[in-house]
This record gives C-alpha cells, sequence and structure tokens, in this order.
C-alpha cells in the first residue's frame, strides 16, 4: 500500500503534443522606419491630393540628373501641367516647405499660364520668405529681386495697382517678407510701384513698416519719402479717424515704455 503511495509520476516527454493552453500568443510590434535623409515628409489630407504628391514625386525624378532653370521648369510643365488650381498650388507651397525653392519657382512658371493665374502679392510673399538665405556668390539675392520684376511686370501688364480692387493686407505681407531678406530695394520698388504711382490707398501700417525698414536697411533717403507720404496721408484723415489714430499710438508707446521698464 505505501508503495503505491510513492509511485513516480510520469514526466512530459520533450516530444509530447502540446495542448491548446500552452500555444503562445503572438505579440503585436509595432515598427518605425526613420526617414532616409533629411527631407521633411509628404503632406496629405488637406494639404495635397494623392495626384499632387504623385506629381511631385515625378517633378522630383525628372529633375535629379539636371534641375537647371530650363530643365525644372520643361519637367513642371510635363508633371503638373495637368492639375487643378488648388492641387498646383498646394504643390508650390509643399516643395517651398521641402527646400525645393528652383522646383516650387519652376511650378510657378506653369501656374502662370493658367487661365486663373492672377499675380497675387501672397503667392510671392511666400516665397520671398522661403528664399534660400544669402550666399556668397548672391545668388538667392538676385533670385528675389529677378521674381519681384516679375511681379511687377505681371502687375503693369495687367493694368497696374488699381485702388479698391487690391488687398492691402497682401501687400503689407510681401512688403515686410522682403524688408525681413534685407532687400530694400526691392520692397522700395513695390512701394513705388503700388503707392506713389499706383496711388494705392494704405493704412498708417504700410508706411511704419516701410519708414522703419528702409531706416534699418541705410535707405535713409526712402525713409524719408515714406515719412513724407505718411504725412500728406494723415493730413487727409478725417477728425474722428485721427483720434483714433492718435488712441492707438499713445497705447503703442505706453506698451513700448512698460517692455522696456
Amino acid at each position: 500500500m505505501a508503495s503505491l503511495l510513492f509511485v513516480p509520476r510520469p514526466t512530459r516527454s520533450a516530444c509530447a503534443k502540446t495542448g491548446p493552453s500552452a500555444t503562445h500568443k503572438p505579440r503585436r510590434v509595432s515598427i518605425t522606419c526613420g526617414p532616409r535623409d533629411n527631407r521633411g515628409p509628404l503632406q496629405r489630407g488637406r494639404s495635397l491630393s494623392t495626384e499632387a504628391i504623385l506629381a511631385i514625386q515625378s517633378l522630383k525624378r525628372l529633375t535629379s540628373a539636371d534641375r537647371s532653370p530650363a530643365a525644372a521648369t520643361a519637367a513642371a510643365a510635363t508633371a503638373l501641367g495637368r492639375l487643378l488650381k488648388a492641387d498646383l498650388v498646394a504643390a508650390m507651397a509643399e516643395l517651398q516647405r521641402q527646400g525645393h525653392w528652383s522646383l516650387a519657382l519652376a511650378v510657378l512658371h506653369v501656374a502662370r499660364a493658367e487661365p486663373w493665374y492672377r499675380p497675387d502679392p501672397a503667392l510671392y510673399a511666400t516665397f520671398v520668405s522661403s528664399a534660400p538665405t544669402s550666399s556668397p556668390s548672391g545668388e538667392a539675392e538676385a533670385a528675389v529681386d529677378a521674381l519681384v520684376e516679375a511681379f511687377l511686370e505681371e502687375k503693369a501688364r495687367g493694368g497696374g495697382f488699381v485702388d479698391g480692387e487690391e488687398d492691402v493686407y497682401k501687400l503689407t505681407r510681401l512688403l515686410r517678407a522682403l524688408v525681413a531678406k534685407a532687400r530694400g530695394r526691392a520692397a522700395w520698388k513695390v512701394y513705388e510701384a503700388a503707392v506713389r504711382k499706383g496711388g494705392l490707398d494704405v493704412d498708417e501700417y504700410v508706411y511704419r513698416v516701410m519708414a522703419r525698414g528702409m531706416k534699418r536697411l541705410g535707405l535713409h533717403e526712402e525713409a524719408a519719402e515714406v515719412e513724407a507720404d505718411f504725412a500728406e496721408w494723415e493730413a487727409t484723415v478725417s477728425p474722428p479717424a485721427r483720434d483714433v489714430l492718435d488712441e492707438m499710438r499713445a497705447r503703442d508707446e505706453s506698451k513700448t515704455t512698460a517692455s522696456a521698464t
């Protein structure tokens, strides 16, 4: 009887079949792949459609060996010539975001041939802001100056700056972008064509941006002319509006004094 109590229990052999309870459930492992270079990822959704993404990729492939202005323009016409307005504008913005400024400029040449195209100061402001930084050879500065010349030529062919039809806010964006890029002469050309020759009715902020920008860039004669234009404009302001301007200036001065202390 005692011997039956100490009967050794059978052990499971290595080759025994495992039951369902011995099976292991696979774990979910997330694999993250990093970028292969320093370029930014393509943005999908409301920013870029599938057609725009494919067109950008095709443009990069076509210009991988030759990115001269002529080759880039021809490749852009081939890759993006059939895009809709929204996709073409989104492609320009995406190429600027990725740092392919010359390719974005080639897309702008394609957009100029479209029937819906109009020279928009806000569009050119984005190009100026995303332009490459200054280089020892001066190519970046020359490219921005050439871009402004093209913008002014387009405006002249379309009848110039027409008061009541221009968006002063967009013009201010372009002037601020040029001043920020230290392109004072180009900013002065835009201001002269729009305000001094075109007769565009702007607000006090435009005069302030130009006067301060010209002084900061060492163009003191141009700054004096802007201040004279501002004084002439201020004389035409009605008394109620002048009171509002005085209150705004006093508020700005108090904020400046408080921040200085």
